[in-house]
């Protein structure tokens, strides 16, 4: 069969076989595609369809979806000797198969089938015949993943190394590598299992004759990339980001950069995972300093590459804030590389040889109800460095936590945070900015929120792991992982409990509820044991559950816990609180 191709300025489609697609065609997984992210699921349910339907209705056409590709001329970019199709749509279900037929050579004693599988991943060359060796699928920037395909999948033998893939398969390298590892071994897992009853030559014989896709192939860089754009729903959803990249790729015009940025991208979607786009959103509102009302690849085309808003004063369109392009990827890596300084916990050294920096960001991620403190975060990190960026950090959270703690509206804290932005921006002095009023705090309603009943608020957890913070050792980082808010004084203690004698029934109502009570246990509650007398409490139940929150251990001190104490560690932790947000306890009205 002649290979498919499309004319310039012409959208092809057609169906066809397996067997013309891996004898006939090359693919390139281009710089802009996301890594192999099929998971044994994924792989399970194409090797259950591809087996139900060799044995339900084996003389007929099975339909397995579709692909998207870019066709390519030789010689229509540097070094290209060939026709290449670079593969829009379809990369995960294509290197499954690929590494099916891998597999399926591995397995079988059936010389031709053997042949016939090898055929399928790459052509072997020929000097004499004048045939260039080539692989039917190459994956452009990811070094890792082409030496994983040459080693495991192109070479006779390579998917029966089962040690070595399990090994990679467990570490924390190259996305794609892990992923296909596993892939490798649950299609051997499949062919070895009885249930499934069928063979690598029979199933080969079925995918190779009577399996079919359709494609659809463009030679137009435009309607490539538009292709991209409108089928990120289909097969594995493409993200924000893996768009996004795809139109600034697009803007560049040397292969070397496209080469770069789209390995700089891919590192940084690799180490971020899932939290790259909500990086990228960081970097949009450091360039608008506005609410987001539209979705993330909206936003970066009619707010920052082509502003539809105008100029109050002009009545001109207002100008770009960010070029596609080279400008765009300059300006990800810059910020990715600050955001990795100043989330990183890596700012021992910046902060006087302590932790205190990295351990208010770990409670801030930790107990904030949201991050939007992090793009001016990133804004005064780019602008003055380590210069009081402690100072700053800490009127940040506390301006941010405070607008929670009052009950101010999400709309309210975000506008709150573009305001810290802008004050960024426009100050030439971190002294100066420091003392901006955008800092400022409702101190009335602040006060009167803590010294309330506070247990079952939202920001209960986050001011006990605040003075988890006061309280600890700036030498040493902070550990906690699961942590549960405990009462000291029990919700509901014993009718024949000290606690009974020890409180009246209003010093209760009164007390229970309130901050001076309660603490942080690194543990999940266990209601039978929180209503224990003080003493058993304490030792049976608070000893081993509270080694990594100080304010808890300091609390549990305590030899006696009646009225007195818990009314005096009420005012302590008040009090310690309120001065670290500026606020004087006795010059605030009770």
């Amino acid at each position: 069969m002649r290979t498919p191709m499309a004319n310039e300025n012409e959208i092809k489609s057609e169906k066809i076989l397996v067997k013309d697609i891996f004898s006939t065609m090359w693919f390139r997984i281009p710089e802009y595609q996301r890594p192999y992210i099929w998971s044994s699921d994924e792989v399970n349910e194409l090797l259950d369809d591809l087996t139900i339907a060799s044995k339900d209705k084996p003389n007929h056409e099975y339909f397995l979806g579709s692909f998207v590709f870019q066709f390519k001329k030789a010689g229509s970019q540097s070094g290209q000797e060939f026709d290449e199709n670079d593969l829009l749509d379809g990369q995960q279900r294509m290197t499954t198969l690929l590494m099916l037929f891998a597999c399926m050579r591995d397995m079988t004693k059936d010389q031709e089938a053997k042949k016939d599988c090898q055929n399928s991943i790459y052509q072997q060359g020929s000097q004499y015949r004048n045939i260039p060796e080539r692989n039917r699928l190459v994956f452009a920037i990811r070094e890792e993943v082409q030496d994983f395909v040459d080693k495991f999948v192109k070479t006779d033998g390579g998917t029966k190394r089962a040690k070595d893939l399990e090994e990679l398969a467990n570490q924390n390298g190259d996305i794609s590598v892990q992923n296909m590892s596993k892939a490798i071994l649950e299609i051997h897992h499949f062919f070895e299992d009885p249930e499934n009853m069928v063979s690598p030559e029979g199933l080969l014989k079925f995918l190779l004759n009577k399996v079919l896709l359709i494609y659809v192939a463009t030679q137009d860089l435009e309607d490539a990339f538009r292709l991209f754009t409108i089928l990120n729903d289909r097969g594995v959803p493409l993200r924000n980001s893996d768009i996004l990249k795809s139109l600034n790729l697009g803007a560049l015009e040397r292969e070397a950069d496209k080469t770069r940025y789209a390995k700089l991208w891919e590192e940084a979607e690799s180490e971020l995972g899932e939290n790259f786009d909500r990086f990228l959103t960081y970097l949009r509102t450091i360039l608008v300093k506005d609410k987001a009302r539209l979705g993330l690849l909206q936003e970066f085309e009619d707010k920052i590459y082509d502003p539809k808003e105008k100029e109050k004063s002009t009545g001109e369109k207002k100008p770009a804030l960010l070029k596609k392009g080279k400008d765009t990827f300059q300006f990800v890596e810059r910020h990715l590389k600050n955001y990795n300084a100043i989330i990183g916990g890596g700012n021992y050294d910046q902060t006087g040889g302590s932790f205190r920096f990295d351990n208010l960001v770990k409670v801030m991620l930790t107990g904030l109800p949201a991050t939007d403190w992090v793009p001016p975060l990133l804004r005064y990190f780019d602008k003055f460095g380590h210069v009081r960026l402690f100072e700053f950090l800490t009127n940040l959270d506390n301006k941010f936590s405070a607008d929670w703690i009052v009950q101010r509206t999400p709309t309210e804290r975000i506008e709150n945070m573009n305001t810290v932005i802008k004050a960024v921006e426009e100050g030439g002095d971190p002294d100066v900015l420091l003392a901006n009023d955008c800092f400022a705090i409702d101190s009335d309603g602040f006060h009167r929120a803590l010294d309330g009943a506070v247990y079952g608020r939202r920001f209960t957890r986050y001011l006990l792991l605040k003075l988890d913070y006061f309280y600890s050792d700036p030498a040493h980082r902070m550990v906690f992982e699961t942590l549960s808010v405990e009462h000291v004084l029990p919700q509901t203690p014993e009718d024949t409990s000290q606690w009974k004698r020890d409180f009246s029934d209003e010093q209760r109502k009164s007390l229970t509820d309130r901050l001076g009570n309660l603490v942080l246990i690194s543990r999940a509650k266990n209601s039978s044991q929180g209503r224990l007398d003080y003493k058993l409490k304490k030792s049976n139940y608070f000893a081993k559950s509270i080694d990594t929150c100080p304010n808890s251990l300091r609390v549990l001190q305590q030899e006696n816990w009646t009225p007195i104490e818990l009314e005096a560690n009420h005012r302590t932790v008040l009090k310690r609180i309120l001065r670290h947000y500026g606020i004087s306890d006795q010059t605030v009205e009770r």
